[in-house]
């Protein structure tokens, strides 16, 4: 994938994006090429880039203003923290809207996700499903309620074991997860090329050894 640069047409911001995706079901690689106006995360880079240190941004200004209220306190995890929690909400916003192409909330995609990657016959016992979504674990039984009302996906019992009851992707289920896994990491693979190279390795381990010291895998 090349990474991604802007342009400035008519006075408006525009992204074009170069990249290549795998085919879904297949190893020929297909060149992709999109124009749209950046989104209101890309824009908020973008205004950013070229700047010196010290230009406050929100985190900045919330930090400063504890510092003046409460001087006894040190408010710099703030600068860590807070960040992550303005930059968790701004990257689903952008996740959550390729989801919606697809007809999927975040919860379903993860659902559906879990059991493509599981391999065929892409099923999962319905009592673990929870232990191999990324995202979302509360509600299980009605997000998989609701796929069954769409056809993509259905309970059945498991040969060995009559009392066992795993979740199973359709046809139309995997086909489905398909097209949006594609689009997803797509789109994921944008979202990192707004960075500066190196970033995204430096934010990939400092968060892998963050989630093992709080005993999260």
């Amino acid at each position: 994938m090349t990474a991604p640069h802007r342009a400035v047409s008519g006075g408006s911001r525009w992204r074009v994006t170069k990249y290549v995706l795998p085919q879904a079901m297949g190893a020929i690689a297909v060149t992709s090429t999109q124009r749209r106006p950046l989104s209101s995360t890309e824009e908020n880079i973008a205004s950013a880039e070229g700047k010196v240190d010290g230009v406050q941004d929100h985190v900045d200004l919330v930090q400063e203003q504890w510092r003046r209220e409460r001087p006894d306190l040190d408010p710099s995890p703030q600068g860590v923290i807070g960040r992550l929690h303005r930059l968790a909400a701004a990257l689903t916003a952008e996740l959550t809207a390729v989801y919606a192409q697809f007809g999927l909330s975040e919860a379903e995609f993860d659902l559906l996700a879990s059991l493509r990657r599981a391999g065929a016959p892409y099923e999962l016992p319905a009592g673990e499903l929870a232990d191999h979504t990324m995202v979302t674990t509360g509600g299980l039984t009605k997000r998989v309620d609701r796929l069954i009302d769409r056809g993509l996906v259905v309970r059945t019992d498991a040969e060995d074991d009559r009392r066992r009851r795993l979740v199973r992707l359709t046809p139309e289920g995997v086909d489905l997860i398909d097209r949006a896994f594609t689009a997803h990491l797509a789109n994921e693979h944008r979202l990192l090329a707004l960075l500066p190279a190196g970033d995204a390795d430096a934010l990939r381990d400092a968060s892998r050894r963050w989630l093992a010291a709080l005993a999260h895998d």
